[in-house]
């Protein structure tokens, strides 16, 4: 399989974590494919053509996207029933981890849009969108404290992975926001059992464009 990716995506560091959480490294190659908002990069179109990352080519040629469809494909081909960890059979249990995903996807999307307005030079910036943006992250921050239970009481599944993904790119792009002050009792849960995973350290953001 070939997967395209940036050592700095978000998106792409959750299917990255899937695949060391599943022993599944050795089946992917791994293809550095720049994309950005602005410059859009037609070489990926072939494979998705909402040239967006991550992207996952399979044997035969077939292509996945996007992140939630790609993990939720190498759980299920993962051996000894390692996927059932990350997305569990249970109905209930499903849901929920579902739902985390969801929540920490959408964070990280926010995030995102963020980042790129704030990139812009001052005059061309919308202060309203930078508010706005500013409040999803606060709510969502204030929501998983709220709910740092329910994350705690369950082993390393869908959910808290694009969770934590979703905290880690906040230490990453907004160290200056400081996070931690604003939840601390998930900032304990991200640093004891998020980061101190080995699929996580192996995982960090490189700093190569």
């Amino acid at each position: 399989m070939k997967l395209h990716w940036s050592p700095r995506s978000p998106f792409v560091r959750k299917v990255m974590i899937v695949l060391h959480e599943t022993g599944q490294t050795d089946a992917v190659e791994l293809v550095r494919t720049p994309v950005a908002m602005a410059e859009p990069n037609l070489g990926l179109i072939p494979d998705n053509p909402l040239i967006k990352l991550p992207t996952l080519v399979l044997e035969d040629g077939y292509s996945l996207f996007d992140s939630r469809v790609i993990c939720e494909y190498l759980a299920a081909r993962a051996p000894d029933g390692q996927g059932q960890a990350l997305f569990p059979v249970d109905p209930q249990q499903r849901t929920r981890v579902l739902r985390q995903q969801a929540l920490g996807d959408g964070f990280m999307d926010a995030l995102l849009l963020f980042r790129q307005e704030r990139n812009k030079t001052e005059e061309k910036q919308t202060v309203a969108w930078l508010k706005a943006f500013a409040l999803k992250t606060d709510s969502t921050l204030d929501f998983l404290q709220n709910h740092v239970a329910e994350i705690e009481t369950v082993g390393f599944d869908m959910g808290a992975i694009t969770i934590g993904c979703a905290l880690s790119y906040l230490d990453y792009r907004f160290p200056e926001l400081n996070w931690r002050r604003r939840a601390p009792g998930l900032a304990s849960w991200h640093a004891d059992v998020f980061v101190s995973r080995a699929s996580v350290a192996a995982t960090e953001p490189a700093e190569t464009p």
